[in-house]
């Protein structure tokens, strides 16, 4: 499996997470693409460690498979020439440099598109490039406290007590979210210029993408006129619909509609609560949740999460105890669903990646390429473009470009199963 994006050419001048995990995303998808580093860096997530993998930092080999790495001093006159060149051939082009950064160097995307129409230009940045924050810098849990998650992420303060403290969402939600919007966006632009021969820009922000994860929340305000809380593990709008304590941990509870709410009532022993005026239905369960909480909390710290997991599976109520990292990666449906391939790795053994999350076919789009070495990859793509090896050593000596003299790391047939599959600053 080539890939639907084979033979389009992404130049990658992303670092840190949103953009890296954008143009990961094309390059699973069967893209060439050139990671543009600064020369004696590198992208700023190669230090972002520890924990390290071998001597690699984990956050970059998160995100940064399929790539090819181009060190490129985009200061200097060499540099810039290389780059320009680079452009030229580019489909797409993918930077979450601080709006304006590539402008002052002379590649806003007037200047990109004057030279390459065809070229999608995708403009990612912290809070949108507009407006009083517009040229901001940003990184994930200050968007994630600017955009209104950490309003409403955390425990419920009991009747009485000081509010809890606030608490960002456990994964770098923003950037993720964020990388695949751009993904999706630039997807449309290539389709969009199927039609009309032409690319275009596209521009998406960590800030948008913050807002755009709780739309029922700004409606529920917009309608209500009530802010948005805190609810724990639960929902403001479904009851039970939690997590409750066990006699050996935490098990989530889903029952979100009176036909669970019955079966749970009684696969727990519990069926005098079907007869409680205050848990009727759905929005009485809501208006009565710690009422409700501490009468379900009572019955199952009563047993182990595995058994009230069994029992609720039997009585088809959607259940699961909270689970660590270390459980998901020995999951058997995770296994068969191909997430986490084993990969040749030169220098790190036992090394293995999480798939993309989509299927064709059965197949998963394979690593073609493990994350790349700083510069691994200098010589070999200056070398398409048409520069001689003398050429390349005059631009190496000049510090124009740098190359790791290693050379470029491949995976030949990628990892296959029959399921598997110096401008700153960045966003964050």
């Amino acid at each position: 499996m080539n890939g639907p994006l084979a033979g389009i050419r992404v130049i990658d001048v992303t670092q840190s997470a949103a953009g890296p995990y954008c143009t990961m995303i094309l390059g699973d998808l069967g893209a060439d693409v050139v990671k543009v580093e600064r020369p004696g860096a590198g992208d700023d997530a190669r230090s972002w460690a520890p924990p390290y993998w071998g001597d690699e930092g984990c956050t970059f080999l998160a995100l940064n498979r399929n790539k090819r790495s181009l060190a490129v001093d985009l200061t200097s006159t060499a540099g810039k020439s290389v780059f320009a060149d680079l452009l030229h051939r580019a489909d797409v082009l993918v930077s979450n440099m601080r709006p304006g950064a590539l402008d002052r160097l002379g590649f806003g995307y007037a200047a990109v598109a004057a030279a390459n129409p065809r070229v999608v230009y995708c403009a990612i940045s912290a809070y949108g490039g507009t407006g009083p924050k517009g040229d901001r810098a940003g990184y994930d849990p200050l968007v994630q406290a600017y955009g209104g998650l950490m309003s409403i992420t955390g425990e419920r303060s009991a009747p009485g007590e000081p509010p809890r403290p606030p608490v960002r969402v456990g994964t770098s939600i923003n950037d993720m979210g964020t990388g695949l919007w751009a993904a999706a966006a630039v997807l449309a632009a290539l389709l969009d210029r199927e039609r009309t021969g032409r690319g275009q820009l596209v521009e998406t922000s960590l800030l948008e993408t913050a807002v755009g994860w709780i739309p029922y929340q700004v409606m529920a305000y917009l309608g209500s006129g009530t802010v948005p809380g805190r609810h724990g593990s639960g929902t403001p709008m479904n009851a039970p619909y939690e997590a409750f304590p066990t006699a050996d941990g935490y098990l989530m509870v889903a029952a979100g509609n009176n036909r669970l709410w019955e079966r749970l009532c009684r696969a727990i022993g519990a069926p005098e609560l079907l007869a409680d005026p205050r848990f009727g239905d759905n929005p009485d369960r809501v208006r009565h949740r710690d009422e409700l909480a501490a009468l379900l909390g009572e019955v199952l710290r009563t047993r182990p999460s595995a058994y009230w997991e069994r029992v609720l599976d039997a009585a088809g109520v959607p259940a699961s105890p909270i689970r660590t990292v270390a459980e998901v990666v020995a999951d058997e449906q995770v296994a068969s669903l191909g997430m986490l391939r084993p990969v040749p790795h030169p220098r790190i053994d036992g090394y293995r990646d999480v798939a993309l999350p989509v299927r064709w076919d059965r197949e998963r789009p394979a690593t073609r390429r493990v994350p790349p070495m700083f510069g691994a990859d200098t010589r070999e793509v200056l070398a398409e473009l048409g520069r001689t090896p003398g050429e390349i050593d005059e631009l190496i000596a000049a510090g124009a470009v740098a190359a790791q003299e290693g050379g470029p790391v491949a995976v030949s047939r990628g990892q296959r199963g029959p399921d598997a599959g110096r401008a700153r600053h960045p966003d964050g």
